[in-house]
């Protein structure tokens, strides 16, 4: 095991916890529970005790393009989570999505922060329940709700990750991507067909007015 797990029965965040801690060096946190879970561009991100994977992690920043490391780190985590037996897929830019009963589903999500030659990396993923969030594109599930596999205990699951995100340039390919060329979709501004996944991270789509691509920053919420 490249770096060690410390783990908490509660903490603000597991994020916050690294940043605040830069002498704990490369490892990973796993918490029990959130008071005040973060997620993607400053929301919230719901940490209901027990009832899920909170972990974080200082790592070496990788060598590669900034859009691509979050993409690369959530294919990792459903690489581990594979033993459930659920087609785990990323939505773009990199929500850990599935389907159920022909929807997209939100199982988790992915936050990363560069300090210098460090990254830390934050991952939740709802295991037992998922929070109650009405008016969400993509509605939250939980893994223990779609599997067909054992599901295992989030500290296999936190050193699983923590192994695999230890090369970040290995290429693992999720069982699908959301969204897939050719398929159409809308975001607060506009709407297009997708083209492809650029190897930048950034997502290509067609639109009426032409070609056109976005970042992780361009929107707030995508769907179909």
């Amino acid at each position: 095991m490249p770096w060690p797990l410390i783990r908490l029965k509660q903490v603000d965040s597991t994020q916050d916890f690294l940043l605040r801690h830069p002498e704990l060096g490369f490892c990973g946190v796993l918490a029990e529970a959130q008071t005040q879970g973060r997620g993607q561009r400053g929301n919230r991100w719901e940490s209901e005790p027990g009832a899920g994977l909170w972990l974080s992690a200082c790592i070496p920043t990788p060598e590669l393009p900034s859009g691509q490391v979050l993409q690369r780190a959530m294919a990792a985590v459903a690489e581990v989570l594979e033993p459930c037996g659920i087609a785990l897929g990323l939505k773009w830019p990199n929500d850990l999505v599935a389907r159920d009963a022909g929807r997209l589903v939100k199982l988790g999500g992915i936050i990363g922060q560069t300090k210098g030659e460090r990254l830390i990396l934050g991952v939740g993923v709802n295991l037992l329940r998922a929070p109650a969030l009405p008016g969400r594109a993509i509605a939250p599930a939980c893994v223990e709700a779609l599997r067909q596999g054992p599901l295992p205990d989030a500290t296999t699951l936190a050193l699983g990750i923590l192994e695999a995100w230890s090369d970040l340039t290995i290429q693992r390919e999720p069982a699908f991507r959301w969204p897939a060329p050719g398929e159409d979709l809308r975001w607060e501004t506009g709407s297009g067909r997708c083209e492809a996944w650029l190897e930048d991270g950034r997502l290509a789509i067609h639109t009426p007015t032409g070609l056109q691509t976005l970042t992780a920053g361009d929107l707030n919420s995508l769907g179909s």
